[in-house]
């Protein structure tokens, strides 16, 4: 079940597997994002835990967004809407993001594969995955962000913009993208063992 908010709307107290926000970022806030992108400091994405690259299972292209003076505002920003997020739905202790914020772009033939954000080892702190959709709905086509819920697939929204918050535990994938690029920023919120 997916629950939509626009800032100020009174929230339902109640678990959801994902909720998704708009309004957070500014659409020349997003240009500034992107304008990030710089190809010398681009990898191609691994598995988490794993330095691997596993075309298998995922394929696209990574780069980090320092956690730096300059880039406060973006984490800032992430930070307290996970903080808000957390206390009307999921009431998960948090500590912060232990990990830097992940620039992803999937061009043709990229995808990412059913998965876990939570799992063994160094991904085992996360309590909240959040991504931010930074491309045009229509510059692509495939790309979706799906969950798998109760054996059941759900679309994510993909209106640039969206940012969408669900804990790091719910099964989810990207979709192989048939023609264009998606953009997007994944983060995570980490905090203690779950208890």
């Amino acid at each position: 079940m997916a629950i939509n908010y626009s800032f100020g709307l009174p929230l339902k107290h109640n678990f959801a597997e994902y909720i998704y926000y708009t309004g957070l970022f500014l659409p020349h806030e997003i240009d500034r994002i992107l304008h990030f992108w710089e190809e010398d400091k681009t990898i191609k994405a691994t598995l988490s835990g794993d330095d691997t690259y596993n075309d298998e299972l995922r394929k696209s292209s990574v780069m980090f967004i320092d956690n730096t003076p300059e880039n406060d505002w973006i984490y800032n920003r992430l930070a307290g809407l996970a903080i808000n997020c957390n206390n009307e739905r999921y009431w998960f202790d948090l500590l912060g993001f232990h990990q830097e914020l992940q620039l992803t772009r999937y061009s043709e033939g990229d995808f990412f594969d059913w998965h876990l954000d939570f799992g063994a080892g160094e991904i085992s702190a996360r309590k909240l995955s959040m991504t931010i959709q930074l491309s045009d709905e229509d510059s692509y086509e495939g790309g979706d962000l799906q969950f798998m819920i109760n054996n059941k697939i759900e679309n994510a929204p993909r209106k640039k913009g969206t940012i969408v918050i669900f804990p790091s535990f719910i099964m989810h994938r990207v979709t192989p993208i048939t023609k264009g690029t998606r953009q997007s920023i994944v983060g995570w919120v980490s905090g203690p063992p779950f208890r």
